[in-house]
């Protein structure tokens, strides 16, 4: 099962539209995964529209409109694999002792906010993952998002992909 994780997209307000590069890979995935901060019910239609499974919550930025439609936060079982989705994760410092005792029962935890990515394990299993953002790279070198496999039950192949630069 091929995931594509993404947060914090922003549109209309830092980009006009998604990028295309990220747009081909809804097309290849089985499930999306959306952190946050999408701003627009637009883009939130668009990526239900084009996505065979589509897992969001809403963020900080996201108005009644959105709140109305998503949750806070989102769990799934994806081929055995307990996933869960939330948009923020308080500051990096202690973040993975927060999230884990937050968290028990999963496996991933899939976050945004910070338009950093980040990829790390609390205690001995919880996987943290934060694709950045597509569409406002702030004060990091690329905009990005990230890939994953599942299968057998396991988490494998996380892929942070960086967009080039916008035209």
């Amino acid at each position: 099962m091929r995931l594509l994780l993404m947060a914090d997209t922003h549109v209309p307000r830092r980009a006009r539209e998604l990028p295309e590069e990220l747009l081909a890979e809804v097309a290849r995935a089985d499930v999306v995964v959306h952190a946050g901060d999408w701003v627009d019910t637009a883009t939130l239609d668009l990526l239900q529209a084009r996505s065979r499974r589509l897992i969001g919550v809403y963020g900080n930025n996201d108005g009644p409109a959105l709140r109305a439609r998503l949750p806070e936060v989102a769990y799934a079982e994806l081929g055995g694999v307990r996933v869960g989705v939330v948009h923020e994760t308080g500051p990096a410092r202690g973040r993975e002792a927060r999230c884990a005792e937050r968290f028990p029962e999963l496996d991933v935890l899939v976050f945004g906010h910070s338009h950093i990515p980040w990829d790390s394990v609390a205690g001995d299993r919880l996987r943290l993952l934060n694709p950045g953002s597509p569409t406002d790279r702030r004060r990091q070198p690329y905009r990005t998002y990230m890939t994953a496999e599942v299968s057998s039950g396991r988490l494998s192949g996380v892929e942070l992909h960086r967009l080039p630069p916008r035209r």
